[in-house]
């Protein structure tokens, strides 16, 4: 017999353990992953990610106060280059030693033979660095994430991290020298505060670290590993791209201990992007996406991808680049229509001044990517591949150049305007999402355009985008459309570096 009280203890005992058992069931039917790469491989690529597309890179650190470097070379890259053992600690012909004696002569002249590097720390003042401002200009560039560098291979962090102070054996955060504030906790509550995904670059080695290059596993396990934990626990990042993996394997790095407590421990488990930098042997192989760096990116979207690139050449900024040496607002804006048009992303890259100034040229570029897309963007965001990335015309159709790092001979203004001898040109990049085709053109033609491979039917409706209320004529010409194009100055629509025309009801 049960009187009422222990009836109602008795209710009440397996009512809780009810309760009890609804997350441990929940937590038993999660994914756990684990740490190999089979399983790590297994979880999909977050879709704000993939919809996302457009990203800006952030590189900016001790390197910006010299700010120097080759045309054509990483200014980011400094300390490595006036150090006589630089090529220890690279690739064999790694392209970024390039013309190393060219800055050692500068900072010998400069700054003095016996000037360290470290001495820029206290150089790196930031005093004009405003994260609102940073983060409006990203805002209106029309990214939706951005990646900062909490530190690149010099091991300079950009927040108050106590295993740079204590490896280093000195000052090597930004709270602690230089700024002498978090720079990287305020542009992050900027960012986020403007409404972008936030994210962070890391690079796994350090050039000159002296546990580093003492004890390589106590570096792992005692500096980078906590190191890592701590700006993703502090920072809640959405991307995590790595870098700097290439002299040791992923076993070495123990990178995939270090992924599954991210995608199964940490506080941005079910959200965090992650690249493919992980090991010598990683890229292109594992990863949540692939990287190409100032190459073609990959050929089509069987697995997330995004290519990076600087406005110039150098990521961080290099007082030595002028004018021509930076990219227009067109090819800005069909790298990034030819990239989604193949299933990529574009992260393009600022480089701050010391003084934590966005140049101007570099704010410009961002403005006129931000026009084009505040009338264009439906055809990039949150898109997918056509059956088809782009229309040639007849002649050889050259193919994408895979690249991992470097620079490929991939020219996306030669392949739309100035084909070399017997050579396609590209006249059309297509995307497509919900029903709907758009049909990209660098130019706007006078009279009328052909979109070749395509039958429409009788409803189908096509307007280009920045034409108000436009309905263009059409007409189906065997297994082509031909489109009819309105007398307009392309001046009109308020831009004029590429024109999208909307295919509705096109399947």
């Amino acid at each position: 017999m049960v009187f009422p009280r222990q009836k109602f203890c008795y209710c009440i005992g397996i009512f809780g353990a009810f309760l009890l058992f609804i997350p441990f069931s929940a937590y038993a039917f999660e994914k756990v992953f684990e740490p190999n790469w089979e399983s790590i491989n297994s979880r999909k690529t977050s879709q704000w990610w993939i919809d996302a597309k457009f990203g800006i890179f952030v590189h900016w650190g001790l390197y910006s106060v010299p700010s120097y470097s080759p045309v054509g070379t990483y200014a980011g890259w400094y300390w490595n280059r006036i150090n006589k053992d630089n090529k220890s600690m690279q690739l064999e012909g790694d392209f970024r030693i390039r013309d190393s004696d060219q800055v050692k002569a500068f900072h010998e002249n400069r700054y003095g033979a016996n000037f360290p590097y470290s001495e820029f720390a206290s150089q790196f003042k930031a005093e004009l660095f405003q994260p609102k401002h940073w983060a409006d200009v990203f805002k209106r560039s029309g990214a939706k994430y951005v990646v900062l560098g909490s530190k690149h291979h010099d091991g300079f962090a950009l927040w108050p991290s106590e295993e740079a102070n204590r490896s280093w054996g000195k000052a090597w955060n930004a709270l602690d020298t230089g700024p002498k504030r978090d720079v990287l906790g305020d542009l992050t509550e900027a960012v986020r505060d403007a409404g972008l995904e936030m994210g962070f670059y890391y690079s796994l080695y350090e050039w000159y670290n002296p546990l580093y290059r003492s004890d390589f596993l106590r570096y792992v396990d005692e500096h980078m590993h906590p190191q890592f934990k701590d700006l993703v626990s502090r920072y809640r990042p959405s991307v995590i791209f790595a870098d700097g993996e290439w002299l040791h394997s992923s076993k070495a790095w123990k990178a995939e201990q270090l992924i599954a407590w991210l995608f199964n421990e940490s506080p941005v488990a079910d959200k965090v992007v992650i690249n493919d930098r992980w090991g010598k042997e990683t890229r292109h192989k594992h990863g949540g996406y692939y990287t190409t760096e100032y190459g073609a990116g990959l050929p089509d979207a069987a697995h997330p991808w995004e290519e990076s690139r600087g406005m110039g050449t150098s990521y961080g900024f290099n007082r030595s680049e002028t004018l021509k040496d930076y990219s227009s607002s067109q090819r800005l804006i069909l790298t990034l229509v030819d990239t989604v048009s193949r299933g990529g992303n574009l992260l393009l890259n600022v480089g701050p001044t010391a003084d934590g100034r966005i140049p101007v040229i570099m704010e410009d570029r961002l403005n006129r990517i931000g026009n084009w897309l505040r009338v264009n963007g439906e055809a990039i965001y949150g898109t997918s591949p056509y059956k088809k990335p782009a229309q040639w015309s007849s002649g050889r159709q050259l193919s994408t150049e895979v690249s991992t790092h470097g620079f490929s001979d991939y020219d996306i203004i030669e392949q739309v305007f100035s084909p070399q001898s017997g050579d396609a040109r590209k006249e059309l990049f297509f995307t497509m999402k919900e029903g709907v085709l758009y049909a990209i053109s660098p130019y706007l033609p006078k009279e009328f355009i052909f979109i070749n491979d395509l039958t429409l039917s009788k409803t189908s409706k096509i307007t280009l985008l920045g034409l108000e209320d436009s309905n263009l004529k059409w007409e189906q010409v065997d297994d082509n459309v031909k489109v009819f194009i309105p007398y307009i100055y392309p001046q009109d629509l308020g831009f004029t570096e590429a024109f999208v025309f909307r295919i509705d009801k096109w399947n």
